[in-house]
């Protein structure tokens, strides 16, 4: 059966037992049941429970059963046990803490929802992405299999805003400025640096100062939403500084220069891209040498690189909105109002705390992009909703981060085929 959630396809499948390993057999050809998500193989014990057909989606009641999704021809196994095991592909993204319970469905955009069982509903949906975009770029530029891992998010949220421009330009000071007078509505996105500190500089608020193989392998691990070599050292930007700054219900501000912004660009990261540029070259020339902070040499690596940076920063497609500080004053009011404006567009995210426990006996998706979360009793002995209806149709954002723009809703029957339904 095809549908907007993927396909459901009967698979033969015949259990064989070789040391071991299982082996299924479908589609006419013998494939090793290994264990995709977690790098482990799957143990003989593996969908024993199943009776000649393998569904798109099955639950997991125990860490003695592991759930099973087919993508095209590799079979994706979801398992709590942490035994061993030799790793497959390369998993990116912040992974899920203990998925011995669990539910899943493959949804038709690369992902595959999971659902964790007894575990409050801002913890319990978690995708999978085993051939979005993201993954299929990774894999390009890894030559390897990959997987990536988004925790799902209740309710929209504000948009990071990525400011750049180049050295000199005065996007420090008009960042300063609106976190000083909007306090409370803007978080800063910390960036993590292999340079020295200045004089004054403070590890963890001005930047994350880091060692340059440390910095590397966090990268390699998939750590990073940008990085970059500016000025022989590395810049970048970790997923998680952005995502924490977002959760609390802020705003994020990236400071990052031309080539970090067509990376954040690239991502899934939904944000509003402005780039400020001098009233003119010369103007930008004596400001870098009023700071009297580098060289001579450094200053005119500083203006090459400037150069560089002012036309790419033209170029169609990459930022939303250019100002000219040509004052600071005025440059920070048109900041304001152009910010303001956005805001109006989109409503801000206002956080809420999700308690509520969730155990999840099975999904049922619909064609509306609406599934249905039928729930038993829960683990804690507290009384909850037995039907939960969550609505994947505003999805944004995805791995290397989080998934936002899901919405949760109560489902309750009044009797004769009414029922009330309340979002949370």
């Amino acid at each position: 059966m095809d549908g907007p959630f993927g396909r459901h396809q009967k698979h033969q499948i015949s259990k064989t037992s070789h040391g071991s390993r299982l082996v299924l057999r479908f589609r006419g050809r013998l494939v090793e049941a290994r264990l995709i998500l977690m790098g482990e193989e799957a143990p003989e014990h593996l969908l024993n429970s199943l009776d000649g057909h393998l569904p798109v989606a099955c639950d997991s009641e125990s860490k003695d059963y592991q759930t099973s999704t087919i993508v095209d021809d590799k079979t994706y196994v979801v398992e709590g046990s942490e035994d061993g095991g030799k790793l497959i592909p390369t998993v990116l993204g912040m992974k899920p803490v203990q998925l011995k319970g669990h539910s899943t469905l493959l949804l038709n955009n690369g992902r595959i929802l999971i659902v964790k069982k007894d575990y409050p509903l801002d913890d319990c949906i978690w995708f999978l992405e085993v051939d979005t975009p993201f993954v299929k770029e990774q894999k390009k530029i890894l030559g390897t299999e990959v997987v990536a891992w988004s925790k799902g998010v209740i309710g929209s949220a504000p948009k990071p805003i990525v400011i750049s421009g180049p050295s000199g330009v005065g996007k420090g000071t008009l960042i300063n400025k609106l976190m000083k007078e909007f306090p409370s509505k803007y978080g800063f996105s910390v960036s993590h640096t292999t340079r020295a500190p200045r004089e004054k500089e403070l590890d963890g608020v001005h930047y994350h100062f880091t060692e340059r193989s440390l910095m590397e392998k966090d990268i390699r691990d998939g750590k990073f939403l940008e990085f970059a070599s500016v000025h022989g050292n590395l810049y970048g930007t970790s997923i998680e500084a952005v995502e924490a700054v977002t959760d609390s219900g802020k705003r994020c501000i990236l400071d990052i220069d031309v080539q970090g912004a067509r990376s954040v660009r690239a991502s899934s990261l939904d944000a509003i891209f402005i780039f400020i540029c001098p009233p003119s070259f010369e103007e930008l020339e004596e400001r870098l040498r009023a700071r009297g902070t580098e060289t001579e040499e450094q200053v005119q690596k500083r203006l090459r690189n400037a150069r560089a940076e002012l036309d790419e920063g033209r170029s169609p497609g990459l930022f939303d909105h250019i100002l000219v500080n040509d004052d600071l004053e005025t440059c920070y009011e048109n900041l304001k109002k152009l910010l303001a404006s956005d805001e109006n567009a989109n409503t801000l995210y206002q956080p809420t705390t999700k308690n509520l426990k969730v155990h999840v006996s099975h999904m049922e998706s619909r064609a509306d992009q609406k599934i249905l979360l039928h729930c038993g009793t829960s683990g804690t002995g507290v009384k909850v909703p037995s039907l939960f209806m969550l609505d994947i149709s505003s999805l944004k954002g995805g791995a290397p981060g989080r998934t936002r723009g899901l919405n949760v809703y109560t489902v309750e029957s009044l009797g004769d085929g009414v029922n009330r339904i309340k979002q949370l």
